[in-house]
């Protein structure tokens, strides 16, 4: 998938797969380890794209950089005690989860 047009596709694609999730409902899957946490100033559709077409360089910077990586039991204990709205997206085998309750957009 290395053209821009069938990473376009498919970024279109995701997006009609992307939704409203509460953290509650994330339980089991938070509890099997896939549930991966994206940060609000990343695009979540982006970084959806990027691992579906195994970006691995890229996704280990924004592991790096702290901005994709795993619900710490910190952030899932804060999302579970406010049943945190989350928007997601399925890469399967992993739920991709961003917090955009706090993140204003310019």
């Amino acid at each position: 998938m290395s053209s821009s047009a069938s990473r376009d596709e498919l970024k279109a694609k995701l997006n009609l797969e992307t939704s409203r999730i509460h953290w509650h409902e994330l339980q089991t899957y938070f509890a099997r380890g896939q549930v991966v946490n994206v940060a609000p100033e990343l695009d979540l559709l982006d970084v959806a794209t990027e691992l579906s077409a195994d970006n691995k360089s890229l996704f280990e910077r924004w592991m790096t950089e702290g901005k994709v990586g795993a619900v710490t039991a910190e952030t899932g204990q804060a999302w579970y005690d406010r049943n945190a709205e989350l928007w997601a997206v399925v890469i399967a085998p992993w739920i991709l989860v961003q917090d955009r309750s706090g993140h204003v957009l310019h």
